[in-house]
């Protein structure tokens, strides 16, 4: 029986190891939405809590960031509660943020939407250990 060795030389393998490495990198740079945020593509859902109980909320987000919040449930007034949280909706839509002013009337229905929106897109989060 023979016995047939290949010889490798150690520099082979910096190309692979250098090109896997790439791939990883390019992974969580190559999309906007994590370079710029961090966040993966797909639907989320989280939690806040308003003036009157829980408000549960649907984010999903594309390669482009933010594309839509829907309001799935919530305890709160229709005025001011959830015009306020309608309104903050359309600007987080609009700036693709969850820094913004709460409503003022609607101070703990404002801030809860935003907590459930922040809440979703804490479960979209990626790449911390690359940027942290």
């Amino acid at each position: 029986m023979e016995v047939f060795m290949i010889e490798t030389k150690p520099l082979f393998f910096i190309p692979l190891l250098l090109c896997g490495l790439s791939v990883l990198i390019l992974a969580c740079l190559a999309l906007p939405a994590v370079r710029e945020a961090g966040y993966a593509p797909g639907t989320y859902e989280g939690t806040g809590s308003g003036h009157r109980g829980l408000i549960h909320v649907r984010v999903q987000i594309s390669a482009a960031g933010i594309e839509d919040i829907a309001i799935i449930s919530h305890q709160e007034s229709n005025f001011p509660g959830l015009a306020a949280m309608e309104e903050l909706l359309e600007q987080v839509l609009e700036t693709g943020e969850t820094d913004i002013d709460a409503i003022s009337g609607a101070t703990y229905s404002s801030q809860g939407f935003l907590q459930a929106v922040e809440n979703a897109l804490e479960k979209a989060s990626v790449c911390d250990t690359i940027n942290p």
